[in-house]
């Protein structure tokens, strides 16, 4: 890790994912009758598990809903799950308030052109692997993972390593 990734990582005290497209492959199954199903890979749930119980708060920030959604992260324990939001600015900066952060201290992970006001707006943007382009460009990292297959844990992963090094 290069040591200005592991100085945006090591201020990080709020993780802001997108679900679809970063929690999930950004397919969703839709039933006959309307009920929509996502997969998520466990090993993103375990990197969440991990960094809420290293003192990272962590939220989601969705335009689209989903029960499926509100179940996962209760699951994980999330308690910041902004769904429906039409304007993600709005929802993250309420999400500020509400913790008493600056955006500095934030990294957000998106994979697609509704996430970039967000990603230019965090201290640490992330983008997944399977991110389109225009995203990628903005961001301080790209996974190595694509979105619902580890991308989340990556990040997760990221994050723990900079303030393991932070307290050497």
């Amino acid at each position: 890790m290069s040591g200005n990734l592991r100085q945006l990582a090591a201020r990080v005290r709020l993780a802001v994912f997108d679900v679809d497209g970063v929690f999930t492959d950004g397919r969703f199954w839709l039933s006959d009758e309307g009920i929509e199903t996502k997969a998520f890979s466990t090993q993103d749930g375990f990197g969440i598990k991990k960094i809420l119980a290293a003192g990272i708060a962590v939220a989601v920030i969705s335009s689209r809903n989903s029960r499926a959604v509100d179940i996962r992260m209760a699951e994980l324990g999330v308690q910041h799950v902004f769904q429906g939001a039409a304007d993600k600015i709005v929802a993250f900066e309420r999400l500020l308030s509400t913790l008493q952060l600056s955006a500095d201290e934030c990294v957000y992970t998106g994979d697609d052109v509704p996430d970039l006001p967000l990603l230019q707006r965090v201290g640490f943007a992330v983008a997944v692997a399977n991110a389109v382009e225009q995203v990628k460009a903005v961001c301080h990292h790209i996974t190595a993972r694509p979105g619902g297959s580890g991308a989340v844990r990556e990040v997760c992963e990221l994050l723990l390593a900079a303030k393991e090094a932070g307290r050497e």
